[in-house]
């Protein structure tokens, strides 16, 4: 495959965040401003801008005070256990200088894209400000897919079980759906995971072709429980005895926006993962048949989203 970093004919322009309308401007903001985006883009195409989903991720994940979430994230909670994150397709490194911000002594942040030359450097150079953050922080090549990339960080970091995995704004080509599953599938196996409990996946995600989209979701609900997250906006808050009305984070935009939170299904985990990507995105082996399924999850939360 070619770089899927630079498509044929790509032609993408930076993000503008003051006009955002996907979440809360951060306070670092211009470290990803547009001039910054269009440097990035020139050298490192799809991966050099900040693309519309990673806004929602970046509120879900540093919330204003007034703000609720259901579920929460709760980085910023005093008395949790250390997290071990591990970002996927991190691409400029905005929700990873989110987290790197909040994250404290004993967490591990793991921010991961393609090797060598062709993100990874960007990476550096956009997280180097964090390297003073009480937190543990890495950038690691992972290509979607590599068992190899996985194992060497597996390798690094020896008593390594994540707590969570971030994706925001990763769902998009279709050439790159089944990496991209196989990676969460790999990543959320026993080898990765503490063995009482399931990782967390945060995805964040903007609907831009539904036909060529609704493959990984579809297939996605076969190994993982998944579900959108909630808000309960300032002006939203109860009144007395005014009940309390929650809505799904990114509804309510012109654009069809979303944060999953996601689990692995626990039976999963004694299916056989196929070696096709064209037989894994198809749902061959869930539920440990030999044949395509699929999950119908996402489609009816797009039809709830239409009653909205």
């Amino acid at each position: 495959m070619s770089d899927p970093n630079f498509p044929k004919d790509l032609n993408i322009k930076p993000l503008n965040a003051a006009n955002s309308k996907y979440g809360t401007p951060t306070a670092f903001d211009d470290d990803f401003d547009l001039q910054a985006q269009q440097d990035a883009i020139h050298a490192y195409g799809i991966a050099g801008r900040v693309w519309e989903a990673s806004y929602p991720m970046i509120t879900y994940l540093n919330p204003p005070p007034s703000w609720l979430f259901d579920p929460p994230m709760l980085l910023k909670e005093k008395d949790r256990k250390p997290y071990s994150i591990l970002e996927l397709g991190s691409g400029t490194g905005i929700a990873a200088s989110c987290m790197a911000e909040i994250l404290r002594e004993k967490d591990l942040l793991i921010v991961t894209d393609l090797p060598e030359a062709r993100v990874c450097p960007l990476l550096e150079k956009n997280l180097s400000r964090h390297k003073s953050q009480p937190c543990c922080l890495a950038v690691r090549p992972l290509a979607w897919g590599s068992a190899e990339h996985a194992q060497k960080i597996k390798n690094e970091f020896r008593s390594l079980s994540l707590t969570h995995i971030v994706c925001s704004d990763l769902v998009y080509f279709p050439e790159l759906l089944a990496p991209l599953l196989r990676s969460l599938i790999h990543l959320t196996s026993r080898n990765f995971s503490r063995p009482d409990e399931e990782t967390t996946v945060v995805i964040s995600y903007m609907i831009r072709s539904l036909t060529k989209e609704a493959p990984f979701w579809s297939t996605l609900g076969l190994w993982f429980k998944f579900y959108p997250v909630s808000y309960l906006s300032p002006r939203e808050k109860p009144l007395g005895d005014r009940e309390e009305e929650w809505h799904r984070f990114g509804s309510g935009l012109d654009d069809q926006v979303f944060v999953f939170i996601a689990h692995r299904r626990p039976e999963s985990h004694k299916w056989t993962v196929p070696d096709s990507d064209v037989d894994l995105l198809l749902g061959t082996g869930a539920n440990g048949k030999p044949y395509p399924q699929s999950d119908d999850t996402f489609e009816s939360l797009l039809l709830l989203s239409m009653e909205d």
